[in-house]
C-alpha cells in the first residue's frame, strides 16, 4: 500500500481492537481508532500507540465518505461482545447493521475488510468447530445467546453474499474467535478472561474460585476452552493483511483445548503460589446455555498459508502475568 493509506480500526480501544492497532502503528502504519471511550479507563489501551486519527462511531460514515481515496483496509472488531446481553435491538444495531454497512463500503470501494465473528456461534458444540463458511455449514449451527446469534447472522449473510456472486471486498475475512486473554481487557467488567481474574484475586490476597461442572462427563475445573493469547490474534490480522490470497471465515484459536484447572494452575505457577482452588455453583441464569467444551479447526487457516505456531497456554499466561505484574 502506499505510505499515506489508513488503516480503521473499529472497536480499537478495545481488548483485541487496542492490540492490533499498537500492532499495526508497531510496523509503521497510520491506524484510525474508531470507538467510545466513556468515563473509564479504557483510553489507557490507546496511550502507548501513536495514531494517526480518532473517530467516534457515529461519525465514521462522513469519515469514510471524505477519506474514500485513503483508506488501506477497515478491522472491524467493534460490536457489543457480553454474552448476556439481553437487548435484541442493540446487538442488532451495533454487531448486525455496523458490520454488514462496513462490508458493503468495503465491497464498493474495493477495500480489504477484516471482521470478527465468534466461536460463540458454533453454540453448544454438537456439531463440531468446523469453519465451514459455506451456506450449507452455517446453516447447521445454532448459538446459544443472543450475542453468538448476531454473529452467525453476519456470517450467514456474508456466505450468501459470496455464493450468489455479489460484490464482495478484494480481500476478506471473517475471525472465528474463541477464548482470548492477554493485555487489554481490564476495562471488560465481568467479561475479563478467567486468567485476569484470577489474577487480580491472588494479587489481593483473596481465594481462587473456579465454576462447579454440571456435567458429569467434565470434572470440577475439567471444563475445556480454546485459550489463545492476544498477541497471536493480531499476528493472524497483520499477515491477512499483508497477502492477497485470503479470503473466507476462519477460525482463530490454537487448535488445542485447554482445561480452565490447567489456566489456573498456569496463574498460581507464574505468580509463585501453589494452586488452591474452591468451586463454586454455576449461576442458573448461564448453566443451560454454557459451552463445555470449544476447539477451534485450524486446517483453514494453516492452508491458507499461516504458519506461525501459537502460544500455549503455560507461556502466554507467564507473558500475561509478568506484564500485569510491570516486568
Amino acid at each position: 500500500m502506499p505510505a499515506d493509506q489508513l488503516y480503521v480500526v473499529t472497536g480499537g480501544a478495545g481488548f483485541i481492537g487496542s492490540n492490533i492497532a499498537a500492532a499495526l502503528a508497531a510496523r509503521g502504519e497510520r491506524v484510525v481508532v474508531v470507538d467510545r471511550l466513556g468515563e473509564g479507563d479504557k483510553w489507557t489501551n490507546l496511550a502507548p500507540i501513536v495514531l494517526h486519527d480518532f473517530v467516534r462511531p457515529e461519525a465514521l460514515p462522513v469519515w469514510l465518505h471524505d477519506h474514500r481515496d485513503e483508506v488501506a483496509a477497515i478491522v472491524h472488531m467493534g460490536a457489543i461482545s457480553s454474552t448476556t446481553e439481553r437487548d435484541g435491538d442493540r446487538l442488532v444495531s451495533e454487531n448486525v447493521r455496523t458490520s454488514l454497512d462496513l462490508w458493503e463500503w468495503c465491497a464498493g470501494h474495493e477495500v480489504p475488510f477484516v471482521y470478527a465473528s465468534s466461536a460463540a456461534t458454533y453454540g453448544d458444540g454438537l456439531e463440531g468447530f468446523d469453519d465451514d463458511g459455506s451456506p450449507e455449514g452455517l446453516a447447521r449451527l445454532k448459538p446459544l445467546n443472543g450475542y453468538g446469534w448476531s454473529k452467525h447472522l453476519v456470517d450467514r449473510r456474508i456466505a450468501m453474499d459470496v455464493a450468489e456472486g455479489r460484490p464482495v471486498p478484494p480481500v476478506w475475512a471473517g475471525l472465528k474467535f474463541f477464548n482470548v486473554y492477554g493485555p487489554g481487557e481490564a476495562y471488560k467488567g465481568d467479561m475479563r478472561s478467567v486468567a485476569l481474574k484470577l489474577h487480580e484475586t491472588l494479587a489481593a490476597g483473596g481465594r481462587a474460585t473456579l465454576f462447579r461442572s454440571h456435567n458429569p462427563q467434565y470434572p470440577d475445573g475439567g471444563q475445556l476452552r480454546d485459550f489463545v493469547y492476544v498477541a497471536d490474534c493480531a499476528a493472524v490480522v497483520l499477515w491477512i493483511l499483508q497477502q492477497k490470497r485470503f479470503s473466507g471465515l476462519y477460525n482463530l484459536g490454537t487448535g488445542r483445548a485447554r482445561s480452565f484447572l490447567d489456566l489456573a494452575t498456569a496463574v498460581f505457577t507464574s505468580m509463585g503460589q501453589t494452586a488452591e482452588i474452591t468451586y463454586v455453583d454455576m449461576p442458573e441464569a448461564i448453566r443451560g446455555r454454557y459451552q463445555y467444551f470449544t476447539e477451534a479447526k485450524m486446517g483453514r487457516l494453516r492452508k491458507a498459508g499461516y504458519t506461525a505456531p501459537f502460544t500455549s497456554v503455560e507461556d502466554g499466561v507467564a507473558a500475561y502475568v509478568a506484564r500485569l505484574n510491570g516486568r
